[in-house]
């Protein structure tokens, strides 16, 4: 084994927590609080923190059978089929982080533009990218040491906030009531879920380095368990603060994020963070709150920015993309880093990214899902001998029922995007698109389809990963004759 990994258990443990925690910990009680009392609104974070420990205990298996990098597409890869592993490979290469880097860099340079009003949020998220690329395409120590730092400020912050709202906020059991009960119901329930999963999404951000780490095959899987731990107990802490000092009213404020993120309005108030704290301590503290916010989204950009090109690095030593990505032994993989940093920035200046990330989030769970189903066909064939445990067994179920439902919702609320097959001319297509814009259930006729924008996404990335995975192979047929 290299020793020049630079990886162990605290370091595999930060990167999982700095994937982890992002802006969702701070709106998503603000939008259930009107329809949940305090006592749901708790017990749903920790039955989704359950939910994530099984996805994390189920990959920390597979991780144990397959102690190597590069994610999905070496999970999917060895225990699906090759196919479906380079097909997992290229969502995680041109959705699976440049976007949700795309995404955070847009959201820090809007919570800049509170502190300094005349900067531009996309030329802020720009900057970013850019300096954290440069630094993870530098080396591999320098990057590990970037990255830990980030954790460690990152972490104090939110201690400090912790802190905060327990010494000088209520820690008495909140009385108030929400506007509607629609979310006491069963269904309201599973519904709340299906957002705060994707709050806790980002356990699995140790697999993608597993390479970069110490003894992977033990470190990695207690990396991913002990990280997403400790962020379910912070975010039930975090989410008592926010319950106990703020009435469903004043959780209103996370309704202007999302104009507040695409530059459609400013305001000093956007996350239940800055509520908090400009209610505890005054209109300053909120504003101190908004550079913490900046911080944690730093972190997490730095965090994909260091994860994300290793499975670019692995496909290329695996020759199925140009070796210039692959990097070496013991060194940051530049040429990956590189083109992911500017994948990111071509999302960055040229998507709606609430958009791309509605079909991005189904997309990843769909391949995790995939995952967890190769330790049931690994049940049955062994590898190298090696079965998985029964407690892994019980996650990965678990896991895959949760994700299935995950995928229905998403499939049910997808938008519809307007499809023509053929070539005929219709004087009244123009008409016709404008009739069916609204349309929320698939129709045809005439060569014209309203379908699931959802399902469109997932055709295309299946369908040029798959062409892509047959012309690989026979170029590296030829290649090797």
């Amino acid at each position: 084994m290299s020793q020049a990994r630079a990886f162990g258990l605290w370091s595999g443990m930060g990167l999982v927590v700095a994937n982890m925690v992002g802006a969702g910990v701070f709106l998503s009680t603000g939008f259930m609080a009107q329809s949940m009392g305090p006592g749901t609104i708790l017990l749903a974070w920790v039955v989704g923190g359950v939910l994530a420990l099984a996805g994390a205990r189920a990959y920390a298996e597979v991780a144990r059978l397959v102690p190597a990098g590069g994610g999905e597409y070496r999970y999917v890869g060895t225990l699906l089929h090759p196919a479906l592993g380079y097909v997992a490979g290229w969502g995680s290469l041109l959705v699976g982080f440049s976007a949700p880097i795309a995404l955070d860099a847009l959201a820090a340079g809007a919570f800049v533009r509170v502190l300094f009003p005349a900067l531009e949020p996309r030329v802020v998220g720009g900057a970013l990218i850019v300096a954290l690329t440069l630094l993870h395409a530098v080396g591999l120590h320098l990057s590990a040491r970037v990255q830990n730092g980030l954790v460690v400020v990152k972490g104090l912050l939110l201690l400090g906030f912790v802190a905060v709202g327990l010494t000088q906020g209520s820690t008495s059991w909140p009385t108030w009531a929400p506007p509607s009960t629609d979310g006491e119901t069963l269904s309201g329930f599973a519904s709340s879920l299906f957002y705060i999963a994707f709050a806790y999404s980002g356990w699995n951000a140790a697999v993608y380095a597993a390479d970069d780490f110490r003894d992977p095959e033990r470190t990695v899987p207690r990396a991913m368990v002990l990280g997403c731990g400790a962020v379910m107990a912070l975010y039930v802490v975090v989410n008592f603060i926010f319950v106990a000092n703020l009435t469903p009213e004043q959780g209103t404020v996370v309704f202007r994020y999302d104009a507040f993120t695409s530059g459609a309005g400013q305001f000093e108030q956007v996350t239940l963070g800055q509520a908090v704290m400009a209610q505890l301590l005054g209109a300053g503290a909120a504003k101190v709150m908004s550079a913490v916010t900046v911080v944690l989204f730093v972190s997490a950009i730095s965090a994909m920015t260091f994860v994300g090109p290793r499975v670019t690095a692995v496909m290329a030593r695996d020759g199925v993309l140009p070796r210039v990505f692959a990097g070496r032994e013991g060194q940051a993989p530049t040429g990956a880093v590189l083109l992911q940093g500017a994948l990111s920035l071509l999302v960055l200046f040229t998507h709606e990214l609430r958009t791309v990330l509605a079909n991005v989030g189904a997309i990843l769970v769909l391949f995790a899902a995939m995952t967890v189903v190769g330790l049931f066909r690994l049940s049955v064939r062994p590898l190298d001998g090696r079965r998985p445990s029964a407690m892994g067994l019980a996650a990965a179920l678990v896991y895959f029922v949760t994700s299935a439902w995950m995928l229905t919702v998403g499939f049910s609320s997808s938008g519809r995007l307007l499809v023509k097959l053929g070539t005929n001319a219709d004087a009244g297509l123009d008409a016709t698109l404008s009739a069916l814009a609204a349309l929320e259930v698939p129709v045809g006729g005439g060569g014209l389809y309203a379908v699931p924008s959802l399902g469109l996404w997932l055709g295309v990335i299946f369908g040029a990963g798959l062409v892509g995975w047959a012309v690989t192979r026979v170029l590296k047929a030829r290649l090797g004759a």
